[in-house]
């Protein structure tokens, strides 16, 4: 590193962080505690080495400036990452139950779901098939009433009264068979 002590001589980056970038590594990891940050940081400091502005005077103090710029950039990294840890936590504790309510309450969404479904299979099995045909096309295929009317070739307010007859006659066979979903 004889070339790096003159101070006429520009600094040759590649080579000084081909150098230095593995003690440097070192020490980031040592200062975040896991490496999940690591590469993160190192690039943090690499841009900060970079960028400055006025030139090392000294080449011979590049090794501590640069250590000086890793324990910068990490701090800086953890701080982040604290910020955004807290906002998560925050805004996971007004919005989410606990883990034990949360667990809870998913699997009994997914029981009452799943008998929902079944009871309105059935049901949609028990009508008449043009009745359970125009319910599929409205609410499955998400068609608008003029689609439903061009497709089965009948006029707009006939979707409107087949639609409204079909939705009573599904809710009736719903109330004999699962009085607890018609409310």
């Amino acid at each position: 590193m004889a070339e790096t002590n003159n101070p006429a001589m520009p600094i040759d980056w590649p080579a000084v962080w081909a150098e230095h970038q593995r003690w440097l590594r070192t020490v980031v990891l040592a200062r975040l505690g896991d490496s999940h940050g690591v590469d993160d940081v190192m690039q943090e400091v690499a841009l900060a080495a970079v960028r400055q502005r006025a030139p090392l005077k000294e080449r011979d103090k590049l090794a501590p400036w640069l250590y000086r710029l890793a324990v910068l950039q990490a701090l800086l990294y953890r701080r982040r990452r604290g910020r955004a840890r807290k906002l998560t936590d925050r805004y996971a504790d007004r919005v989410q139950p606990t883990e034990a309510d949360a667990r809870t309450s998913d699997a009994l969404d997914w029981l009452l779901q799943d008998e929902r479904r079944a009871a309105v299979r059935v049901a949609l099995d028990r009508l008449a098939p043009r009745d359970a045909e125009i319910l599929l096309l409205k609410y499955v295929e998400d068609w608008s009433y003029h689609q439903i009317a061009a497709h089965l070739g009948i006029g707009h307010a006939a979707v409107e009264t087949r639609l409204h007859r079909a939705r009573k006659r599904l809710r009736d066979e719903l109330a004999a068979t699962s009085p607890s979903l018609v409310a």
